[in-house]
């Protein structure tokens, strides 16, 4: 096979220079993260690609537990007259919503929404179990489908059903409630930089922005390599405007009857996406080692009359690995040169290549390649899983930094709308910049640079005391990006 041959995994990978979107439509398709289904706007989640979601559940799920929060499941579908009962939640997903209107061959007599969140279904069964102060906190979470029929699409990033979790919380004071709220979001933060080597910016969306019936709602936002932001987590402190509308009310230890204080809060698949684009590069993905379907791939290499020793050695080598809980791949097939399995398996993200041969078997010694860096390191058989454990932390390590770093230089402080606009047309990246707090304004930055507000950061780089739009003075310093 030629050294041209070998190279297709890349050369069909439009770069990411040239065009990203396509960039990152080539890159998840060629490693077989997915595929589109005969519905429009939805993906099927082939293996791989759901294999990272259940890292990513899995974590979360842990850290969920550890809290103190349990498990639970409602239906999806959420009679009509639910939605009708919270004016400003109704309105916010209206546009996006699906109806059952039949079943069974008969018109239903009141329409079914399919879950586009949870709120009005859980609040309803909420005013059900609470009683009395003794029945709180409630703290449950939900791991599930969601539907909002969405105009424009992107894999992962934006599609008509995806898969999340969401929290519902209820408490006896706002106090309680908003200590839950950012305790959430602090567990996003954590999960998102610590697992999947993602920098966030933590802070709170202005009032257009927070989620329809919230009454403060938290973001962690993550910048793609294209500048662009993806909405990473939000956790929503949602007062009592649910348990008003949905009657969640318990006997107070003063023995009077009050409202229970709500929290909501969620991930998604979005979160792979992300991923991608944050990581990725021209020769296609690169995944942290803790996401990573698979950490290690072992390539045998050498000529037909040393192969079944290599073969057998090689694994001896893989039953180490796989004992000491290493998630390892054996690529041990004769019929593909090995120059072909280097590329397909960076374009897969794999973090580390282990190659072996003859003369290594003879020294006692295999090589491994970072996938990030493409260095070989020789090592010792004899330490091998010590020496792969090693590198699978420096590589996870080394992502987070990365990526700080492109964060930092692709993040802008401004004080005008002229700055920004001329930033948003030149380069890529987010702004900082002041605001007086108006929604004129804040929609103004939107139609002059294409920008949205991400968050209000809770420690921002520097203070801002001017409003970008109107000159005036500023009340809250802010994030501006252009969005998925």
């Amino acid at each position: 096979m030629s050294k041209e041959n070998e190279k297709q995994f890349v050369t069909e990978i439009t770069p990411q220079s040239e065009d990203f979107s396509r960039w990152y439509i080539d890159v998840i398709k060629k490693a077989d993260l997915m595929d589109y289904s005969p519905v429009r706007g939805c993906i099927v989640f082939k293996p791989d690609g759901f294999e990272i979601w259940e890292h990513i559940k899995d974590e979360m799920d842990r850290r969920f537990r550890e809290t103190g929060h349990r498990n639970a499941y409602f239906p999806m579908f959420i009679p009509e007259s639910f939605f009708q009962k919270e004016k400003e939640h109704v309105e916010g997903f209206n546009p996006e919503l699906p109806w059952v209107t039949e079943a069974g061959g008969e018109k239903l007599e009141e329409r079914l929404a399919i879950r586009p969140t949870s709120e009005t279904i859980i609040g309803h069964m909420y005013s059900k179990w609470i009683q009395s102060y003794r029945d709180l906190p409630v703290l449950i979470n939900q791991w599930a489908n969601v539907v909002r029929w969405e105009k424009r699409t992107l894999p992962f990033l934006r599609t008509s059903e995806f898969l999340w979790q969401e929290g519902h919380t209820a408490h006896e004071t706002e106090e309680e409630a908003r200590e839950e709220t950012m305790k959430m979001l602090e567990i996003y933060r954590e999960v998102v930089e610590e697992y999947l080597a993602i920098p966030v910016i933590t802070g709170q969306k202005t009032k257009s922005e927070k989620f329809a019936g919230a009454v403060d709602t938290f973001s962690i936002e993550a910048m793609m390599k294209d500048g662009r932001a993806v909405q990473a987590g939000t956790s929503h402190y949602m007062g009592t405007n649910f348990a008003k509308a949905f009657e969640i009310q318990y006997l107070s230890r003063n023995n009077e009857l009050e409202l229970a204080h709500t929290t909501s809060w969620g991930t998604s698949t979005r979160l792979i996406g992300a991923l991608i684009m944050v990581h990725g590069d021209d020769r296609g993905l690169v995944l942290p080692p803790k996401v990573a379907p698979t950490q290690v791939v072992m390539i045998p290499i050498g000529p037909p009359k040393t192969r079944d020793a290599v073969v057998g050695r090689a694994d001896e080598l893989f039953a180490e690995l796989k004992q000491a809980g290493v998630r390892v791949k054996m690529d041990d097939r004769s019929d593909v040169r090995p120059g072909w399995k280097f590329n397909e398996y960076e374009m897969r993200g794999v973090p580390i290549r282990l190659e072996i041969g003859p003369r290594d078997m003879e020294n006692g010694v295999c090589v491994l390649v970072s996938r990030i860096t493409g260095e070989k390191k020789v090592v010792k058989q004899a330490n091998l899983v010590e020496e792969i454990q090693t590198m699978l932390a420096q590589v996870q390590s080394d992502m987070l930094a990365r990526a700080r770093t492109f964060m930092s230089d692709n993040f802008y402080s401004v004080d005008t709308l002229d700055e920004m606009k001329e930033l948003m047309e030149n380069k890529r990246g987010f702004t900082l910049a002041g605001w007086c707090g108006s929604e004129a304004c804040e929609d103004k930055v939107r139609e002059v640079t294409g920008a949205t507000s991400r968050n209000i950061p809770f420690q921002p780089a520097e203070e801002k005391h001017t409003c970008l739009a109107c000159g005036e003075k500023a009340q809250h310093t802010v994030v501006f990006a252009r969005a998925y």
